[in-house]
């Protein structure tokens, strides 16, 4: 390769170019960009090349490019030219497919394109590499070949020559449908301004250390935007555990939270990790952090302030490493004026604050929601259910949606079970959507006594039937809470047990 300048005089010529204006050029990019000397030792990484590989750029820069064990490089080193470059021997990689290793050991599929940089004397200093991620166009790329495949045989199933107009017009269609899954952000759904915005900020949270707590409504997708926090941040290898606070008592939440050491009391027959022990190297989603007992809300400022936890029945302090993700549905403010909930913890938490719209403030989604629904269902349940009437899907946009998108899949799933094929229809959407307002009938209602209209019963019924006797799913479709369902039951004297039997 003839004389080459030492590795740090490479360095210096890459540092002399580089100001704010090209960092922060370089960092905007959507590709992966690393610089390496002329014994392949990294030299820089751009923030694309973090998010693509996994690595962060301080585990990167100082380690030879081997370290992502791209295979035409090390079929390469298997041939016995270890110590040649390709890139180096010709001067330039044009459009190369390859195979790197994510940090986390997953394969990764990229196009590579590759020049050397020289100093002004014409001399080669360095290379920079340009890797473009492939994994989408790869995943893709398998959907059409499987598609391919699964046409042919039901070409030849129906003794079709070559391949037929409507195993063609099939394959088209169900190409479409496969390709526009991934509408939306990480498994959230929505295109509207408000959703754009929302994906940005947890973009940008997501690459934070610090507390995350998510504001939203009951079934806004609270967890759903806490995973993608965790996927996407430096932390995505760590694990991500997950705490519903409302759903246990105090005494069994200070266990599930800090663990406890065997005989700390009875029934403990063993000592327990708890849930921030298990959460250890990665991030833990407190959900309802609103209806926390004020006791473990006080043991909870002592782990985001020292980092340490103690079992329950022990004394000894065991130092953890998590990131706080916290959602609730309700007024922290009001909570702190009532005094429920401590202010020190409130700041601790809410370092960004993140709020999810309710559905009836982002209603030019609900297409792309019942869509993406009904798609669902199909493979779900393999009905013959092709879309929404214009009717019912109007409807669908007119009601007020309290309990959000989880009533909206909760609609759907019942139209699944009312709808045999084609079009749902506006009958086919539950009692509640029968005409326009009606939806908040029976939410109207919960609290007043007196005489009872005449289609709740009905309602009542219709629902119960759809969920097979399930008082809790019924409760969420009708948009109420299972005491008030079992009120209205009561008061219309209906018996699920021998309704159901019936």
């Amino acid at each position: 390769m003839g004389s080459q300048p030492s590795p740090d005089g490479a360095e210096a010529v890459f540092e002399e170019g580089r100001d704010q204006f090209w960092k922060t050029v370089i960092d905007t990019m959507m590709d992966g960009l690393l610089v390496v000397n002329l014994e392949g030792v990294i030299l820089s990484a751009n923030q694309a090349m973090e998010q693509i590989t996994g690595y962060r750029r301080e585990e990167l820069i100082g380690q030879p490019c081997t370290i992502l064990k791209c295979h035409t490089c090390l079929d390469s080193v298997l041939l016995g030219n270890k110590k040649e470059c390709e890139l180096f021997r010709k001067g330039f990689v044009r459009r190369r497919k390859c195979t790197l290793e994510k940090k986390d050991g997953t394969p990764l599929i990229v196009l590579k394109n590759a020049a050397v940089l020289k100093d002004q004397g014409g001399k080669v200093v360095a290379g920079v590499e340009n890797l473009t991620d492939l994994s989408e166009v790869v995943a893709k790329e398998r959907v059409i070949s499987h598609l391919r495949r699964e046409l042919s045989r039901e070409d030849a199933a129906h003794e079709l020559p070559g391949t037929s107009p409507d195993m063609m017009q099939l394959f088209i269609a169900r190409l479409s449908r496969e390709l526009s899954k991934e509408d939306g952000f990480h498994g959230i759904l929505g295109k509207s301004p408000v959703m754009m915005q929302l994906f940005t900020l947890i973009s940008s949270a997501s690459r934070s250390e610090a507390p995350v707590v998510i504001y939203g409504e009951s079934g806004t997708g609270k967890e759903l935007v806490a995973a993608a926090i965790h996927r996407l941040s430096p932390r995505h290898q760590g694990p991500f555990i997950k705490v519903n606070s409302a759903a246990l008592n105090e005494s069994l939440l200070e266990s599930e939270l800090f663990g406890h050491v065997k005989g700390a009391f009875t029934g403990a027959d063993r000592t327990r990790v708890g849930r921030f022990e298990a959460a250890n190297g990665g991030d833990i989603f407190l959900d309802e952090i609103g209806d926390l007992p004020m006791a473990t809300q006080a043991k909870l400022l002592r782990v985001l302030q020292e980092k340490v936890i103690e079992k329950v029945g022990d004394h000894a302090p065991i130092p953890v490493d998590v990131r706080f993700i916290t959602a609730t549905n309700k007024d922290l403010h009001r909570l702190m004026a009532q005094g429920r909930f401590r202010e020190d913890l409130f700041y601790r938490i809410g370092v960004i604050p993140i709020h999810l719209p309710p559905l009836r403030e982002r209603r030019e989604d609900i297409p792309l929601l019942v869509k993406a629904f009904i798609e669902r269902g199909r493979r779900k349940t393999r009905k013959p259910i092709t879309g929404i009437s214009q009717e019912a899907l109007e409807r669908l946009l007119t009601h007020d949606w309290p309990g959000n998108v989880r009533e909206l899949i909760n609609v759907i799933e019942y139209a699944f079970v009312i709808c045999p094929e084609g079009n749902i229809a506006a009958e086919q959407l539950p009692a509640s959507f029968s005409q326009k307002g009606a939806g908040r009938q029976i939410r109207a209602r919960q609290a007043e006594p007196g005489p009872r209209a005449p289609d709740e019963r009905q309602r009542l019924v219709e629902a119960i039937t759809a969920t097979g006797g399930k008082k809790s799913e019924a409760a969420r479709l009708l948009g109420i809470s299972r005491v008030t369902l079992w009120k209205l039951l009561k008061a219309h004297h209906i018996q699920v047990d021998k309704m159901i039997r019936g």
